[in-house]
């Protein structure tokens, strides 16, 4: 604020300061307290001045909204520039906190600059006035207040942190707008709810991502049929100041709001919060946090995006790379076809010959000039060797619901299946003995059989196969939990699988669905990795 020299006038022109924030409301979120009100300061300010005959209103200010840790207020700065102007010689409070609670600043205005500018600073309740006010009350008073205020602002920050957190913890959201998708509960602020019209289109940049569509062609397919960012779609929903998947001022799609969308597990209907943090209650700027510290409460609404479905798009997004500049999207086999030998992805590659074109993958490293060899396959002998396995694969397991059925019709429970698994049963056995003969030894230490070194050594012998048996009937049981939890989503999977039954040819929708990885080697061996093969076949045997 630039120092003006100016004449004191006999009528003061005020400038009425209102300001209100959420450090203001209580804890629990309940209302504003109403001796804080902007209602309230205005009255009491307005009867103030009538009350003195040298004091006109100029004009009132009312920052609501905003917290008095900083002075970065929009009416607040708007009431400095008709000061330097030379509009206002004073300004009147309700009290010191409304002006402002970082009490450095504060104070520095109350004590320095405005008698620079010779304007007069009134805090009403507070019973100050720097016209009237003595040294005392400039250089004690004033300044001791003002720590308090700052106190209460660190004080109240320190609580809604701690609050928030516990709310973060229980799964509950505190966000300010819920995310694309979803919509806040009427009943309950922290609770989402499905937005259909939005989780549709949720769900077809999903698809579109799995049929191999880059971020890009994807944004450009929502823009050409006229659908609404996230952006505009909340304000024709009547939400102002939304700024979710928003990176630019553009209201249409772009790639890094689709991005943002795939990779969001609240769609899958998990509940990740406390990405940032803020510097400081005084400091608006906010620092990314490392993804251990974030909190993450699984199933807290509902999911409008399969986790099978979330799974394959977060590993297309792993091994995506650049669209080819006559495609929209990925190569069929991008993210999913490997070198058996250095494990880095294939390449595709076309040839030219006589106007006929033959696309073939190669090795990334033996293409980029390293320690590898060519490892070459073309892309058709590739697709009918996988749709083969696919429709092999299928077929055979075509009765899988029929296990399912039965299962559930005999009311078979995990325990039972832990009981009857064959794999356990032949663990556990090979585990009691062992242990057997662990015990046994100190017999044969008593009766001179084995000597004291001996009986140590296989003391230890034993004991290490024992803990390793145990892991691996650990290993085994949590095989058999994962086969129930996941069950279900095998069974939607298996579904999906048998439609290529009916194929001829194959796509990158039924790639995704059915295959993990696969691996091409050099003597032409071909390993193909399917999803859920492992559950499946665990399925398979228990209900056989």
């Amino acid at each position: 604020m630039k120092q003006m020299q100016r004449n004191v006038s006999d009528t003061y022109n005020a400038a009425l300061y209102l300001r209100l924030s959420k450090d203001d409301t209580d804890i629990d979120g309940s209302a504003k307290t109403e001796s804080n009100s902007i209602g309230n300061q205005r009255e009491l300010l307005r009867s103030f001045v009538k009350s003195q005959p040298d004091i006109q209103i100029f004009d009132i200010y009312v920052d609501d909204g905003y917290s008095g840790s900083n002075f970065d207020r929009p009416e607040f700065k708007r009431m400095t520039s008709d000061i330097e102007a030379g509009k206002v010689n004073c300004v009147i409070v309700k009290d010191l906190s409304r002006f402002g609670r970082e009490y450095i600043e504060a104070g520095r205005l109350i004590q320095k600059i405005y008698p620079a500018f010779h304007v007069r600073f009134i805090a009403v309740t507070d019973h100050f006035d720097s016209k009237t006010a003595n040294t005392s009350e400039k250089s004690l008073v004033v300044p001791i207040k003002n720590f308090v205020n700052d106190s209460y602002c660190r004080d109240i920050s320190a609580k809604v942190r701690s609050h928030q957190k516990m709310k973060r913890e229980n799964g509950e959201f505190i966000g300010a707008f819920a995310p694309y998708g979803y919509q806040k509960d009427v009943k309950n602020k922290n609770c989402l709810v499905v937005d259909e019209y939005a989780a549709d289109v949720v769900r077809k940049i999903y698809t579109w991502k799995m049929e191999g569509l880059s971020l890009g062609a994807i944004a450009e397919k929502l823009n050409t049929r006229h659908i609404l960012s996230p952006k505009e779609y909340k304000k024709s929903l009547g939400e102002k100041d939304y700024s979710g998947f928003q990176s630019t001022e553009s209201p249409k799609w772009s790639a890094v709001q689709i991005k943002r969308i795939l990779t969001n597990e609240v769609y899958i209907g998990n509940m990740v919060q406390g990405k940032q943090e803020r510097i400081s209650y005084k400091v608006k700027k906010r620092l990314d946090k490392p993804e251990e510290e974030w909190v993450r409460v699984e199933n807290t609404h509902p999911a409008v995006i399969r986790q099978s479905d979330f799974d394959i798009v977060q590993k297309l997004l792993q091994y995506d790379g650049r669209a080819s500049k006559s495609s929209e999207g990925a190569n069929l086999f991008s993210g999913f076809l490997f070198c058996g030998d250095c494990k880095t992805p294939m390449i595709r590659r076309v040839n030219q010959y006589k106007g006929k074109k033959t696309a073939f993958y190669i090795c990334q490293t033996k293409n980029k000039g390293g320690n590898c060899t060519r490892h070459s396959i073309p892309e058709e002998t590739l697709k009918t060797i996988v749709l083969k396995e696919i429709q092999t694969y299928s077929s055979v397991f075509m009765d899988y619901q029929r296990i399912m059925e039965e299962m559930k019709g005999i009311e078979i429970g995990y325990d039972q299946i832990i009981h009857c698994d064959t794999q356990i049963s032949r663990l556990q056995e090979e585990y009691h003995k062992c242990c057997a003969l662990r015990v046994s030894l100190y017999d044969d230490l008593r009766d001179g059989i084995i000597s004291k070194e001996e009986f140590q050594e296989f003391r230890d012998i034993y004991g290490k196969k024992c803990e390793e048996l145990e892991m691996m009937i650990e290993n085994q049981k949590q095989m058999v939990k994962q086969m129930f939890e996941h069950g279900v989503a095998a069974a939607i999977q298996l579904e999906e699988w048998k439609k290529s039954l009916e194929l001829k040819e194959l796509d990158r929708t039924l790639l995704a669905l059915a295959v993990d990885k696969i691996y091409i080697y050099e003597n032409k061996q071909i390993m193909i990795l399917l999803r859920y093969q492992d559950i499946v076949v665990a399925l398979h045997t228990a209900g056989g």
